[in-house]
């Protein structure tokens, strides 16, 4: 008997989904629709792929998504990570949505800049206690001799705090995604899927709000 993954060049799934016609709305609007349509059938719909690069080239993670509006999407994470320090020394991203169960997918690329400390400090308030000590004691993407280490810190942080409210650390906060260009795509039979892209109506790569259709120009591509 073969294991699933001797069987690969025979894994494939047919889909089935209706016609994706032309968009007539805005991509923020778009976005929207995706989202709380995946919110539906997705486990977690705001689970998405960052990609970022340094000087060997892209690395990707999945990080969740926690803001959305037409500036564009905001995540969080430790400034002083592997992508924290990536994004600030280039700020070129990638963000893709893996919406398999919906037979969909939303491409996007755009530069992230570092979130408003007020924006960064509003959703810190509103994480679980837990997260918040872990995000305090973390040296997120460093070596550690062990779990039981990692521990050790947590219980001595979360003893120091106890009774008091943790404050958001200056190496933790947000980054936001300035879109310059939108993939939306739905798979269809033989493989004949349908893609429309967003892409800047001046045919430049410049940062624009998502809930301006004038900035904007749909071109369907081949799959």
């Amino acid at each position: 008997m073969t294991e699933p993954v001797d069987r690969l060049p025979q894994t494939r799934k047919t889909y089935d989904s209706a016609v994706f016609e032309h968009p007539d709305a805005a991509p923020l609007d778009l976005l929207r629709q995706w989202y709380d349509e995946a919110a539906d059938h997705v486990r977690e719909p705001n689970a998405m792929t960052v990609s970022t690069l340094d000087e060997w080239g892209p690395s990707s993670r999945i990080v969740l998504l926690k803001g959305l509006d037409e500036r564009g999407l905001l995540f969080f994470t430790d400034y002083d990570s592997a992508k924290g320090r990536q994004l600030q020394a280039d700020p070129r991203i990638a963000v893709n949505f893996p919406w398999q169960d919906m037979e969909r997918q939303v491409r996007i690329r755009g530069l992230a800049e570092v979130a408003a400390p007020e924006d960064s400090d509003a959703y810190f308030a509103v994480r679980p206690r837990g997260s918040q000590i872990g995000a305090t004691v973390s040296k997120q993407s460093q070596p550690v001799t062990s779990r039981e280490q990692m521990q050790t810190e947590y219980d001595a942080a979360a003893a120091e705090l106890e009774g008091r409210d943790v404050p958001r650390p200056d190496h933790w906060g947000g980054f936001r995604v300035r879109v310059f260009e939108i993939e939306f795509w739905q798979g269809q039979q033989n493989r004949f899927h349908d893609r429309w892209v967003f892409r800047r109506a001046d045919g430049g790569h410049d940062v624009a709000d998502l809930d301006d259709a004038s900035a904007w120009e749909v071109v369907r591509l081949y799959p």
